[in-house]
């Protein structure tokens, strides 16, 4: 990434979920000139923070089909077999899994890994342990989606709220079809994104390693997989 990149990516426009969150800042900043000028200090600094919190970069994904997009920015944190969350009727048996940590410093946006339709979404209230916890993804508060593959298979993406954030959004509907890349959900301040591949899938990340959402490749299938009808028509 260059430099003209690295500054967009930090001054994009916000995410539509940080709206309140800015103008809540602004207001405060503006009560502060009013009343208690620390007071604007203080709503300027929350702002700034909203503002480079809820930042929304444009992402390019791959032009492959057969390829598994990182659903989120952030830290590999665990790469292993694991079952996915009951509540989304997938069979019971283990699935190669990649859990991706993001700090408050990271881009929050959650992206489809792959063009699909989504089948079934599944909230699970729960509890706000750290995101980089090994228990999070099956005791914190979560909500998942199903998508089912051009070739028939289906995977999950878990959405997981961590110590600090209180609030999931997710944008899309069950029916739905997305291509690669767009863009599907956030979670507020600090949390956790699971990825579950189909089963036979190899990983090609490992703990420690950076995703870029929307542009990490996090795994391929067949290269005889359909080919995406959106990839297509570009």
């Amino acid at each position: 990434m260059n430099i003209a990149d690295s500054i967009k990516s930090v001054i994009s426009p916000p995410h539509k979920a940080g709206y309140p969150f800015i103008l809540g800042g602004i207001v405060v900043a503006v009560l502060g000139l009013l009343f208690w000028h620390p007071l604007t200090w203080l709503g300027l600094i929350f702002t700034l923070f909203c503002l480079y919190f809820f930042r929304d970069p444009e992402r390019v994904a791959p032009p492959r089909a057969n390829v598994f997009l990182a659903p989120a920015d952030g830290l590999v944190v665990s790469v292993a077999p694991a079952i996915p969350p009951l509540e989304l009727g997938l069979p019971l048996i283990p699935l190669p899994c990649v859990a991706i940590f993001l700090s408050v410093l990271d881009v929050h946006v959650n992206r489809t890994p792959i063009a699909g339709t989504v089948t079934r979404i599944a909230y699970h209230p729960g509890k706000f342990l750290s995101a980089a916890d090994d228990k999070a993804s099956d005791e914190n508060e979560r909500n998942s989606l199903a998508i089912k593959l051009l070739n028939g298979q289906e995977i999950a993406v878990v959405q997981i709220a961590g110590l600090i954030a209180r609030r999931i959004v997710c944008d899309v509907s069950a029916g739905q079809t997305l291509f690669a890349g767009e863009r599907f959900g956030l979670i507020r301040f600090g949390s956790r994104t699971d990825l579950y591949l189909p089963e036979g899938t190899t990983p090609l990340v490992a703990p420690g390693q950076r995703m870029i959402g929307g542009e990490t490749v996090i795994a391929t299938l067949d290269p005889n997989f359909p080919s995406d009808p959106i990839l297509d028509t570009l």
